[in-house]
């Protein structure tokens, strides 16, 4: 016996249907989330933070060997995103980003316990919500797996696109920043092998700013460089579609799909006394 679900089906034509079915996925997901002990207060959150940057600009900072060609101390008085174990940084330059985003669960369950020590806002995996204590600074979020796309709103789901980053800038979208510029987003490996592998490390991490951060016997997936490009060109035209911008200030980066710019540019001379015009924190 036909079903309506099939009857459907077979009237509808295939892109439309899949678009439904996705659709539908999405609603259902986003409507358990919603109402988990858990994630409701996560989805509050989150929507407390819609527009809370509506005009201004942020930092994404990525994690690669790029970081130790920069100076970073203008950074302190902007709006800033550190991702994974950006923390391991912050001795070093002597401030903290604004917020900090992990979706991986094995970084998160690997370095629970210094996740959950940091003091800014923090948006962490739904997936890996049993490794760290939900507190008044935490949020999390959850993503499906199906289908790449941009997520405009965060509180159903974000599409991981094969990276942190580009969780990211669903965030930075929601918050309402107008633009975003990457740093620190090198787009290349020296460890190679199949994308989304589970691997553990041997040596020192020789790809990202520290040896340390993804160390000896630290397992960590490979990164999948096409997939990320894919989702890296929806961030950039949603934001141009809303009249926003998304900007690679990356020393020698190798990422070709955001329009290129020089970091020392961003910023005003270090002798202006009244701050730099350009950062939305300066007075």
């Amino acid at each position: 016996m036909t079903t309506i679900k099939q009857t459907i089906k077979n009237i509808t034509p295939p892109s439309v249907w899949n678009t439904l079915r996705h659709n539908y996925r999405v609603w259902l997901w986003g409507t358990v989330w919603h109402w988990n002990r858990r994630g409701r207060p996560s989805v509050q959150r989150l929507r407390a933070l819609k527009d809370k940057h509506k005009g201004q600009r942020c930092f994404i900072i990525g994690n690669g060997p790029s970081l130790k060609q920069m100076n970073l101390s203008p950074l302190r008085n902007e709006y800033t995103f550190g991702l994974n174990r950006i923390y391991l940084l912050f001795p070093e330059i002597g401030f903290t980003t604004t917020y900090y985003v992990s979706i991986n669960p094995y970084v998160i369950e690997q370095c629970a316990a210094e996740i959950a020590a940091l003091s800014m806002p923090k948006f962490l995996a739904w997936r890996a919500r049993d490794f760290v204590n939900f507190d008044q600074n935490t949020v999390f979020i959850p993503s499906y797996p199906l289908g790449l796309r941009f997520s405009t709103n965060p509180s159903r789901c974000i599409w991981e696109g094969g990276t942190v980053t580009y969780a990211t800038m669903q965030l930075a979208y929601h918050m309402g920043f107008e633009q975003v510029i990457l740093i620190g987003v090198d787009h290349s490996f020296v460890t190679q092998g199949p994308p989304g592998e589970l691997v553990v490390s041997q040596s020192d991490d020789p790809d990202h700013f520290s040896g340390d951060y993804f160390g000896r016997g630290f397992y960590w997936q490979l990164p999948d460089l096409e997939t990320s490009e894919k989702a890296y060109r929806l961030a950039r035209d949603t934001y141009r579609r809303d009249a926003r911008e998304i900007l690679d200030a990356t020393v020698g980066g190798r990422l070709q799909v955001f329009p290129k710019t020089a970091y020392e540019s961003l910023f005003c001379h270090p002798e202006c006394e009244r701050g730099c015009s350009r950062s939305p924190h300066a007075g």
